[in-house]
């Protein structure tokens, strides 16, 4: 008979952890994954390095989820970035702890912590069905009774559903989790690509293909104001614009970008000096090498690629001489290096998106158990739920604290 005391539907980070967590204190525990294998989207989270936590205190952590961050209050007092660094350092895995507190496996292989996950999950017996796609919770006057996955019923008085998101589809997050939770009757946050690249209108992306801008500031512009900024590193594509700073905004304005048609990027190439600063170093500059072309002087501006297309840009022959540039012309280059840019026509698509905006409505979920207010007995971790992060380490805490509570609650 395929009855269970527990039933993990997502073998993914919260699935394992979850897993393993569960059947290590004694229960009987059912794991389904869709894909031949578990983890599939963990092996190459962090460009295959695996950022892991962040090491933050939880305050400065909480900020960088947002508005929903008091939903993980007690999550990250039973299970903080301190105690899975522990939980993998015991399990032979050592963490380092790099710039901007984000922790990664000393080997710099995120192999090594599924691995951990698996050998944990192996040593406690979980059984694992692979292969097993989940296509109904089985309920009854609103108590969970199991999972229907490939035709087959298994019996469960507890389920945890932690089937991830709907980025990197490939690696089996396909919206399964949202789909069985909407049949239950759970409310679905409108999902969108987060963390996620821009697509800019025009071609001057496409001729930087391949620039990388540091110590740049990008902010984000709609409905005649600017919404947000960040500062760090940016780098241009064949598509749009991507980098840290602009997978953060990406997720701050993940439904504007969804849903806005005029949405501008404005990139501050020069954010260290303010307008009078840049335009005496711009002065300095131009009579300094009164005598040299134009299109010369804009290298000590900017990088190559673009110091190259900044005379189009800026409507000002190359070939003019430094000392023949009018104040209008030089307000001009002042205006551009501080305000250079892009229309957007909207962000790559869930499958290039590291995280999923949106989900499981946090109303409908206990943050002290992780359980469902409507059908007793089900659980939730993950990215499943209506919670997402910056990039530096707070996503994976998310899951794996959720996950943790989950199963021992």
């Amino acid at each position: 008979m395929n009855e269970y005391d527990v039933i993990i539907i997502g073998g993914g980070a919260a699935g394992l952890m979850a897993a393993g967590k569960a059947a290590e204190r004694g229960q009987k525990v059912l794991l389904l994954e869709k894909m031949n294998q578990p983890g599939r989207k963990l092996r190459i989270t962090g460009k295959g390095r695996c950022n892991l936590t962040n090491v933050s205190p939880m305050r400065e952590f909480l900020e960088h989820i947002g508005e929903n961050s008091r939903f993980m209050r007690h999550a990250f007092s039973e299970f903080f970035s301190q105690d899975l660094i522990d939980f993998f350092e015991k399990k032979g895995v050592p963490i380092t702890v790099e710039r901007g507190q984000r922790a990664f496996p000393t080997s710099e292989l995120a192999q090594d912590i599924f691995y951990a996950l698996v050998k944990w999950v192996e040593k406690n017996r979980v059984f694992v069905k692979k292969e097993a796609t989940a296509t109904k919770l089985i309920t009854e006057d609103n108590e969970i009774k199991g999972v229907i996955a490939n035709n087959i019923s298994y019996f469960a008085k507890k389920v945890i559903l932690a089937t991830g998101g709907a980025s990197y589809p490939a690696t089996g997050s396909t919206g399964d989790g949202y789909r069985l939770a909407k049949n239950v009757g759970h409310t679905i946050t409108e999902i969108c690509p987060a963390l996620v690249p821009f697509e800019t209108k025009g071609k001057i992306a496409q001729q930087l293909q391949g620039l990388s801008l540091k110590n740049v500031k990008a902010s984000i512009w709609f409905d005649g104001k600017k919404q947000g900024e960040e500062f760090g590193e940016m780098m241009f594509t064949h598509f749009g614009i991507t980098g840290p700073i602009v997978l953060t905004l990406s997720r701050k304005f993940a439904k504007e970008l969804k849903f806005k048609k005029a949405i501008t990027l404005s990139i501050d190439l020069k954010p260290a000096l303010d307008d009078t600063k840049l335009d005496n170093r711009l002065v300095r500059d131009l009579n300094e090498h009164g005598k040299m072309k134009f299109g010369s002087v804009t290298r000590k501006w900017l990088p190559g690629k673009l110091s190259v297309i900044s005379c189009d840009l800026l409507k000002i022959s190359p070939h003019k001489l430094c000392n023949q540039i009018s104040a209008d012309e030089r307000k001009r280059i002042r205006v551009w290096l501080k305000d250079f840019r892009f229309d957007i026509n909207g962000t790559r698509d869930f499958a290039e998106a590291i995280i999923t905006s949106g989900g499981i409505d946090l109303k409908e979920v206990n943050s002290k158990t992780m359980e469902s207010k409507l059908i007793k007995g089900l659980y939730f971790a993950g990215e499943v739920l209506d919670l997402d992060a910056d990039t530096g380490g707070y996503n994976l805490q998310i899951a794996f604290s959720t996950a943790w509570l989950a199963a021992i609650s």
